[in-house]
Protein backbone atom coordinates (compact mmCIF):
# COMPACT_ATOMS: atom_id res chain seq x y z
CA UNK A 1 0.00 0.00 0.00
CA UNK A 2 3.14 2.31 0.80
CA UNK A 3 4.69 1.99 -2.55
CA UNK A 4 1.21 2.63 -4.31
CA UNK A 5 1.70 6.48 -2.62
CA UNK A 6 5.40 7.32 -2.84
CA UNK A 7 4.83 10.74 -0.68
CA UNK A 8 3.34 8.33 2.29
CA UNK A 9 5.65 6.37 1.81
CA UNK A 10 8.88 9.04 1.62
CA UNK A 11 6.97 10.47 5.34
CA UNK A 12 7.30 6.96 6.60
CA UNK A 13 10.98 6.65 5.75
CA UNK A 14 11.96 10.08 7.38
CA UNK A 15 9.55 9.11 10.36
CA UNK A 16 11.45 5.55 10.90
CA UNK A 17 15.09 7.37 10.86
CA UNK A 18 13.99 10.61 13.09
CA UNK A 19 11.73 8.10 15.46
CA UNK A 20 15.72 5.59 15.63
CA UNK A 21 17.77 8.92 16.01
CA UNK A 22 18.56 9.01 19.91
CA UNK A 23 19.03 12.96 19.93
CA UNK A 24 15.85 13.52 18.34
CA UNK A 25 14.07 11.66 20.24
CA UNK A 26 15.31 13.45 23.32
CA UNK A 27 14.28 16.91 21.71
CA UNK A 28 11.07 15.90 21.19
CA UNK A 29 10.84 14.84 24.69
CA UNK A 30 12.64 18.09 25.81
CA UNK A 31 9.95 19.90 23.60
CA UNK A 32 6.73 18.45 24.83
CA UNK A 33 8.07 18.79 28.68
CA UNK A 34 8.63 22.68 27.88
CA UNK A 35 4.76 22.78 26.11
CA UNK A 36 3.30 20.58 29.40
CA UNK A 37 5.21 23.15 31.43
CA UNK A 38 4.07 26.31 29.40
CA UNK A 39 0.66 25.11 29.37
CA UNK A 40 0.43 24.31 33.36
CA UNK A 41 1.85 27.97 33.88
CA UNK A 42 -0.72 29.59 31.85
CA UNK A 43 -3.51 27.38 33.48
CA UNK A 44 -2.33 28.96 36.34
CA UNK A 45 -2.56 32.29 35.76
CA UNK A 46 -5.49 31.68 34.42
CA UNK A 47 -6.91 30.46 37.31
CA UNK A 48 -5.24 32.89 39.54
CA UNK A 49 -6.69 35.87 37.42
CA UNK A 50 -9.87 34.71 37.67
CA UNK A 51 -9.78 34.37 41.59
CA UNK A 52 -7.93 38.02 41.75
CA UNK A 53 -11.61 39.27 39.41
CA UNK A 54 -13.77 37.24 41.83
CA UNK A 55 -12.42 39.02 44.93
CA UNK A 56 -12.12 42.28 42.77
CA UNK A 57 -16.18 42.25 41.95
CA UNK A 58 -17.21 40.84 45.82
CA UNK A 59 -15.22 44.12 46.90
CA UNK A 60 -17.07 46.61 44.67
CA UNK A 61 -20.28 44.63 45.15
CA UNK A 62 -20.00 45.16 48.86
CA UNK A 63 -19.10 48.65 48.33
CA UNK A 64 -22.07 49.04 45.98
CA UNK A 65 -24.33 47.25 48.21
CA UNK A 66 -23.22 49.08 51.34
CA UNK A 67 -23.72 52.34 49.35
CA UNK A 68 -27.28 51.56 48.22
CA UNK A 69 -28.32 50.69 51.92
CA UNK A 70 -27.16 53.69 52.73
CA UNK A 71 -29.41 55.71 50.31
CA UNK A 72 -32.26 53.32 51.37
CA UNK A 73 -32.01 54.00 54.93
CA UNK A 74 -31.72 57.99 53.95
CA UNK A 75 -35.21 57.82 52.11
CA UNK A 76 -36.70 56.03 55.13
CA UNK A 77 -35.82 58.70 57.30
CA UNK A 78 -35.99 61.43 54.94
CA UNK A 79 -40.02 60.19 54.77
CA UNK A 80 -40.49 59.75 58.55
CA UNK A 81 -39.23 64.28 58.38
CA UNK A 82 -36.25 63.04 60.36
CA UNK A 83 -33.96 66.40 59.95
CA UNK A 84 -31.38 65.74 56.99
CA UNK A 85 -28.25 66.98 59.20
CA UNK A 86 -29.04 63.77 61.05
CA UNK A 87 -29.39 61.70 58.55
CA UNK A 88 -26.47 62.76 57.10
CA UNK A 89 -24.78 61.57 60.64
CA UNK A 90 -26.00 58.22 60.56
CA UNK A 91 -25.55 57.25 56.94
CA UNK A 92 -22.56 59.10 56.15
CA UNK A 93 -24.15 60.73 52.83
CA UNK A 94 -23.91 64.41 52.42
CA UNK A 95 -27.24 66.79 52.85
CA UNK A 96 -26.94 67.55 49.10
CA UNK A 97 -27.37 64.07 48.50
CA UNK A 98 -29.85 63.41 50.54
CA UNK A 99 -31.56 66.30 49.31
CA UNK A 100 -31.35 64.39 46.05
CA UNK A 101 -33.28 61.28 46.88
CA UNK A 102 -37.02 60.93 46.13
Amino acid sequence: MLQDCPPVLAAYEEFKQFSSDPVMRERVRARERFLNDWRLKIGGARREGRAEGRVEGRAEGLVEGEAKKARETAQNLKRLNVPLTTIAEATGLSVTEIERLD
